[in-house]
C-alpha cells in the first residue's frame, strides 16, 4: 500500500517554484536586448488536506492581467492594501462555523515589490470575506 504525502506545503512550494521560473530573467546572447522581465503574482487556493488546488497569475502592471476573472477588482484591492496581503480590505458578513480549511498563497512581484504570503482560513466563506476578489477565481 502506498502512502499519500501529507505535506501541506507541497502546493505552496510548487507554486513558488513555478513563479520563480516565470519571474527569472532568461539568459540572452551578448548584443541582444534583454527580454522584458515578467511581473505578476501567482495566486493559489488549496483545499483541506490538499484535496484540490486552483491557481492563477495576476498581473496588475501590464495590459495582460492574466486569467483572473476579477482582475481589475483584485488589483484595486491589492493596490489599496499597498501590496500587503495581510491588509486586504475585508468585508463583514456571516459565515457558517463549518470547518473546511482553505489555504491561500501569493508569490511573485506586485508593482516591483516581491510578494510571498500565505494564510489558512476556516472555510471558503471566511476567505472570501477577508480577501474579496483577490482569491475569487
Amino acid at each position: 500500500m502506498r502512502s499519500r504525502p501529507t505535506s501541506r506545503l507541497r502546493p505552496v512550494a510548487t507554486a513558488a517554484a513555478l513563479v520563480s521560473l516565470a519571474v527569472a530573467a532568461p539568459a540572452h546572447a551578448a548584443g541582444e536586448t534583454a527580454p522584458e522581465r515578467p511581473s505578476g503574482v501567482f495566486l493559489t487556493v488549496t483545499g483541506q488536506d490538499n484535496t484540490w488546488v486552483r491557481g492563477v497569475l495576476l498581473d496588475c502592471v501590464t495590459e495582460r492581467p492574466g486569467h483572473h476573472p476579477h482582475a481589475a477588482e483584485a488589483c484595486a484591492a491589492i493596490d489599496k492594501a499597498e501590496g500587503d496581503f495581510e491588509a486586504l480590505p475585508a468585508k463583514s458578513g456571516i459565515c457558517t462555523k463549518q470547518y473546511a480549511p482553505v489555504t491561500v498563497s501569493a508569490t511573485g512581484v506586485h508593482r516591483g515589490k516581491p510578494v510571498s504570503w500565505n494564510k489558512t482560513y476556516g472555510n471558503t466563506c471566511e476567505m472570501e470575506y477577508s480577501t474579496g476578489a483577490v482569491f475569487r477565481f
